[in-house]
């Protein structure tokens, strides 16, 4: 095999690397939800996870490159000094410049990945005042919200079945497997929300990808999070700490919209009218929908029963 490698030239070598990254199907990260072959994050849309993605791409470009470099001197140290290329290897043990090289160097690289670790790791933590805030509380094994602001109304969400969500997409409603929710999280766009997080059994974890809250719902205590999202839109998440036979079927559905979508949506929570408060939902997710698949040049939903003359 080392005999082989000598007829190829360092430069061959990162050619055929670099032809085979770009032969890799490109699959791109969805906005509230995972796509077919995502390799990506979901797409950023409020302001912590723009600045965590924008870290990982840091983070990512100085790993290639160490991986880069370390793959380079492999192969050169094999080419040099094989058995037939080098037949006297030297018998030197030890290199200051060399050993002083490889200490400074990495401390130096660490430095440099800690600086917008830590100024990100402090903003995460750096509460706004909030426009809205929102208890979330894990259950075994769904979510219960509550808007202790706006008159301390709650629900809980609980995952559709198979049956559920076709009654949903016949309305021309998205509803994916396993992350579509009977009750979705309403929050108004373009505000600051705080979200409480606790739990009543075991350890849970509040996690919405697209907002970049990934947070522990340990019972007893309550742990915090916080978003500012300005696109309306569906967002979807699922309990990301093991917590029993149901923990992958636990999801959360978040649904930003307008303030006064948000305000109608919240009287009617008041006033206990589950009936028009899911009306809102359905109205503004047909709208949601319908804006969606313009964006990706799909042709907007239809629903069911006007496509067959069912009014």
């Amino acid at each position: 095999m080392i005999k082989g490698l000598r007829g190829f030239s360092l430069g061959t070598v990162m050619g055929l690397i670099a032809a085979a990254l770009i032969a890799v199907p490109v699959a791109l990260a969805g906005t509230g939800q995972p796509s077919p072959w995502q390799y990506e994050m979901q797409t950023p849309v409020s302001d912590v996870a723009l600045q965590t993605q924008g870290f990982h791409h840091i983070v990512n470009i100085v790993i290639i490159l160490i991986a880069l470099f370390v793959l380079g001197l492999m192969i050169y140290v094999m080419w040099k000094f094989n058995e037939r290329a080098n037949p006297t290897p030297s018998r030197t043990t030890h290199n200051t410049l060399v050993e002083v090289l490889w200490t400074v160097i990495p401390v130096l690289i660490l430095v440099v990945i800690a600086i917008p670790s830590f100024k990100l790791l402090y903003y995460q933590y750096s509460y706004p005042t909030p426009d809205l805030t929102i208890k979330a509380t894990g259950n075994q094994w769904n979510w219960t919200h509550a808007y202790p602001d706006q008159g301390n109304f709650s629900f809980t969400s609980v995952m559709l079945n198979d049956a559920e969500r076709q009654e949903r997409i016949a309305k021309g409603i998205p509803a994916p497997r396993l992350l579509a929710v009977d009750n979705e999280v309403l929050v108004p766009v373009d505000k600051y929300v705080h979200v409480l997080v606790t739990a009543t059994d075991v350890i849970h974890n509040w996690t919405i990808p697209s907002f970049g809250s990934k947070v522990d719902a340990v019972p007893g205590r309550v742990t915090a999070t916080w978003f500012h999202v300005k696109q309306e839109g569906i967002y979807y998440g699922q309990c990301s700490e093991l917590c029993g036979k149901d923990h992958a079927f636990m999801p959360i559905g978040v649904r930003v919209v307008k303030e006064a979508v948000f305000n109608e949506w919240v009287e009617a929570m008041k006033a206990r009218d589950r009936r028009k408060a899911r009306e809102i939902i359905d109205r503004v997710a047909l709208e949601h929908a319908k804006i969606a698949a313009e964006r990706e040049g799909k042709p907007a939903p239809v629903v069911q029963a006007q496509a067959t003359g069912v009014r």
